[in-house]
């Protein structure tokens, strides 16, 4: 069983599909593959090795060769015999900036991709903390909260903040809201037990039972000594019954601090 023909990768398609001899009409035709023409163009006219040839186009060394002394001698003929040439069709796919490693950066899908990676990596090192806000200090109630304010970290320090209202959601959309700013977690006073299985499933982490300043309370989240109710947060989040300084169970704040309802 003959082995399948493995699909050429091409960085573009040539820009121009035909020359013809000045002078001449009604030539003889010789055809060019564009995957024939995309060695070509690696090869002499961006010097590139085979190796490095057959890297970029995704196929074997000595396929490379082949294809190439079929270019060569196409294009021979055309010169030589004063034939037109063709650039049409061929087993090829377009390059989707994947290979820019083999690329490199002349290549404008090879920088695109480059770009889309780094900032992707870049997101990725920020984490998002968003409290519930009001005058500077944590709101006690999450399902009636106007405001958060998110806090942009990175390394370990706040890089920015910013304060971005509600317009009035309820509950149930404000961990939809979240999970849309990429929050990775969440300090609040008081919180239902719905809201916590919401953003559980959004896989934002909750830090419930806090009150004071906003500020404060990243800064001591960020130090790793930030007092917050463990009953609140290990409900829904896997833990066992005792985190680090906190038991389970202990029901330090209130809603509102005054033991009011969570909701």
């Amino acid at each position: 069983m003959a082995r399948p023909i493995r699909c050429r990768r091409i960085c573009f398609e040539p820009k121009y599909n035909r020359f013809v001899p000045d002078g001449t009409a009604g030539t003889e035709q010789i055809l060019l593959t564009v995957d024939e023409f995309e060695s070509v163009r690696l090869i002499d006219y961006e010097k590139k090795t085979h190796e490095q040839c057959a890297r970029q186009m995704g196929i074997s060394r000595t396929t490379v060769t082949e294809i190439y002394e079929r270019a060569r001698t196409k294009i021979a003929d055309c010169i030589v015999s004063g034939k037109t040439l063709y650039i049409s069709g061929g087993n090829y796919t377009l390059c989707d900036g994947s290979a820019w490693r083999s690329c490199g950066k002349k290549c404008s899908r090879a920088e695109q991709t480059v770009e889309n990676e780094n900032r992707n990596r870049k997101e990725a090192e920020i984490m998002k903390i968003a409290v519930t806000y009001e005058n500077g200090n944590v709101f006690q109630h999450f399902g009636h909260t106007e405001q958060f304010k998110i806090y942009d970290i990175e390394n370990g320090k706040v890089i920015s903040t910013q304060i971005v209202d509600t317009n009035g959601s309820g509950h149930g959309a404000l961990a939809g809201m979240l999970l849309a700013w990429k929050v990775d977690s969440l300090i609040c006073g008081g919180i239902g037990g719905g809201a916590q299985a919401a953003l559980a499933e959004a896989g934002i982490r909750l830090y419930g039972g806090v009150s004071g300043s906003t500020d404060e309370a990243v800064n001591a989240l960020l130090a790793g000594n930030l007092n917050f109710d463990s009953n609140v947060h290990c409900d829904h989040h896997g833990h066992g019954s005792h985190e680090e300084g906190h038991a389970c169970g202990e029901n330090k704040h209130g809603c509102a601090g005054n033991g009011g309802t969570c909701r």
